[in-house]
């Protein structure tokens, strides 16, 4: 007999606060019947990061049975009490703090954590990704370190993508972050923000990285249902589903390149698109 794959849920932007209910139920059975090796949340559990939404998504984090790794997102970090987030950023975390930027070992495989968010940027939009020396330095530390044999799996919340002139760039410090990690055993970079599934290749200056982004379980939908995808890992090959409830194919809920404007285009209050939303049904390029 064959031995098992090892099977990764990759969640992420769930926004509790205007979180997806039925979908949460859904994935929740999932992970109930599933059993996966690790679920791997990559940020934006929350909506504006109030004590209600935390708490909200602290019970359901709680009921997964499955070991969690659990990247900060943009929109987790205090938006109201400045001191709150500039001195202590992570204390509404408490109870699921042990989650947050977990390194998983799995079998050949290991689940390794990159910051992205940062508290403040020297821009005026605080929600693109920021890569701190410090932060590269500790990933790649962490996969230096890994035994002989082993592939990472990195974990962030924005997408590993410069676009346009440095003022616009999605991920400052992205095209370096990117080019450290080319020369590492680093299958892919899982992340989120964006709202839609994708899955590209993304040259750097030492070769190519594969990206793979999850959708949202929130409303906040931008061209595809609520979804999350289902990564399979057979020691050579990482193979992607995009899971969703409209059933639709995995290459319909890809988007095929990662766009600069990365947030929804609506607002909290605003009318919702229905969750069986028909988006566009061209694959991806790869």
């Amino acid at each position: 007999m064959a031995d098992r794959k090892t099977l990764i849920f990759h969640l992420s932007d769930i926004h509790f606060g205007l979180e997806n209910n039925r979908a949460l139920d859904w994935v929740k059975a999932e992970v109930a019947a599933r059993a996966p090796d690790a679920v791997a949340i990559t940020g934006d559990i929350t909506m504006r990061a109030r004590n209600r939404e935390f708490e909200a998504a602290k019970v359901w984090i709680r009921s997964l049975e499955a070991p969690v790794t659990l990247e900060v997102g943009n929109h987790d970090l205090p938006y109201f009490n400045l001191l709150e987030r500039f001195f202590a950023p992570y204390r509404r975390f408490y109870g699921v703090e042990h989650t947050v930027e977990r390194e998983l070992k799995l079998p050949g495989l290991a689940i390794v954590p990159l910051r992205t968010t940062a508290r403040a940027q020297p821009r005026l939009n605080w929600s693109k990704g920021w890569i701190t020396g410090a932060s590269l330095a500790k990933t790649l530390r962490a996969i230096d370190e890994l035994p002989p044999g082993t592939q990472a799996l990195v974990t962030a919340h924005h997408p590993l993508r410069e676009v346009g002139t440095k003022g616009t760039a999605l991920t400052r410090n992205g095209a370096r972050a990117l080019a450290e990690l080319a020369r590492r055993p680093v299958v892919a970079v899982l992340s989120g923000h964006v709202h839609d599934a994708f899955d590209i290749i993304e040259d750097s200056a030492n070769g190519p990285v594969r990206m793979i982004g999850a959708g949202t379980l929130s409303q906040r939908i931008r061209s595809t249902p609520p979804s999350f995808n289902e990564i399979t890992w057979d020691g050579e090959r990482l193979e992607v589903r995009v899971r969703n409830l409209a059933e639709l194919p995995t290459p319909a809920m890809q988007i095929d390149d990662v766009p600069e404007n990365a947030l929804p285009p609506r607002e909290p209050g605003e009318p919702v698109a229905p969750v069986n939303q028909v988006p566009r049904t061209d694959p991806p390029v790869h």
